[in-house]
């Protein structure tokens, strides 16, 4: 019987029920708390450059840097201690260095085949998801080749991803992640793993990765913004929401193992989805855009940085995310860590 029903057959003139019994302190709040985080959730993405002892901080993104090999190992380190169960790497290779195809992003000593590694060696229980895409090693800064009419040509890209992938997984990467939202990179990828012994390596794709205004820190900080046009040609129409469900459809068919929805915030409708359709290990991407944002209105005093970054997150799992990779990732486990009394 509804609550509102027996109010009225006793004669009531309010809900019998009083919601606040369970909301009076936190003791209570905590006892019946639905949704929870645990640092269990979190990937934490980290920036890797050249050099030694290379710390360089982007204004558009507080806390986050680009980090030469030697400073990954050490945040390493402390996402190890912190209990995050894995890492997602990024690499930006020097300028001069990138070329049309992305060549520097397939090279076996270029700078991620490298910090796999150097994080392997120190952190061997890491979990290390390693990106694949072209953006951040080509001249030109698309995801993609570029074909003689200045389109992506999406099938002679699907080599380069997969010899990407390869680099990786011979290095040691315990998962790959394609990004570039080519179609058909999850299979290219998986035969190309499979034909060299590396059957056991996950694909966590980016299935429904959105063209968004909120990756701009992101271009900052990876020197990945396109010289020429956008990436509305390759990436989902923001308006779109069955076609994300066709395109993790699609990628599920050719073999992979985890999902991402990218950006989170906006897109929880999308994850939600998702998660329902299809029951499978579903990760969301809170980007650099949402990541600045909170971190912005925080240092202007507007709104208390702490909070909205936990209520940012709970929204996101709430919504069905198994897995969040978040900018917010050791800052969160810290604050995990020192409610449990650890």
């Amino acid at each position: 019987m509804r609550i509102s029903t027996l109010a009225k057959g006793i004669g009531m003139e309010f809900l019998g029920y009083r919601h606040r019994r369970l909301r009076q302190n936190e003791t209570w709040r905590r006892a019946v708390r639905e949704t929870k985080l645990s640092t269990d959730d979190f990937v934490y993405p980290m920036f890797v450059t050249g050099g030694s002892g290379v710390r360089n901080s982007i204004e558009s993104m507080p806390d986050i840097y680009q980090l030469s090999i030697d400073q990954v190992v050490e945040e390493a380190k402390e996402v190890v201690k912190l209990g995050i169960p894995a890492v997602l790497l990024f690499g930006i290779p020097d300028e001069s260095s990138k070329d049309s195809e992305g060549s520097p992003g397939y090279d076996p000593k270029g700078i991620i085949p490298s910090a796999i590694k150097a994080i392997k060696t120190a952190c061997p229980d890491l979990l290390v998801w390693a990106d694949v895409c072209l953006c951040e090693y080509t001249d030109h800064g698309h995801c993609g080749i570029l074909g003689s009419s200045g389109e992506i040509d999406n099938d002679a890209t699907l080599p380069i991803l997969s010899k990407m992938a390869l680099a990786y997984a011979d290095a040691g990467a315990d998962a790959v992640a394609p990004s570039d939202m080519m179609d058909g990179r999850v299979g290219a990828i998986r035969r190309v793993l499979d034909d060299h012994n590396h059957s056991l390596v996950p694909i966590i794709s980016y299935a429904a990765k959105y063209s968004s205004s909120y990756y701009g820190p992101f271009r900052d900080i990876a020197n990945s913004c396109p010289s020429t046009g956008d990436r509305k040609s390759y990436q989902m129409d923001p308006s779109n929401v069955d076609e994300a469900m066709r395109e993790v459809d699609q990628d599920i068919a050719e073999g992979v193992d985890i999902i991402i929805v990218k950006p989170a915030g906006s897109y929880l409708d999308v994850l939600w989805r998702v998660k329902q359709a299809f029951g499978m290990p579903t990760a969301a991407y809170q980007v650099s855009g949402e990541y600045a944002m909170i971190k912005a209105a925080g240092q202007k005093g507007w709104v208390d940085t702490e909070e909205v970054m936990i209520e940012s997150l709970l929204s996101i799992k709430r919504a069905g995310a198994d897995l969040i990779i978040s900018y917010f990732a050791k800052e969160i486990a810290k604050k995990l860590k020192g409610n449990s009394g650890s």
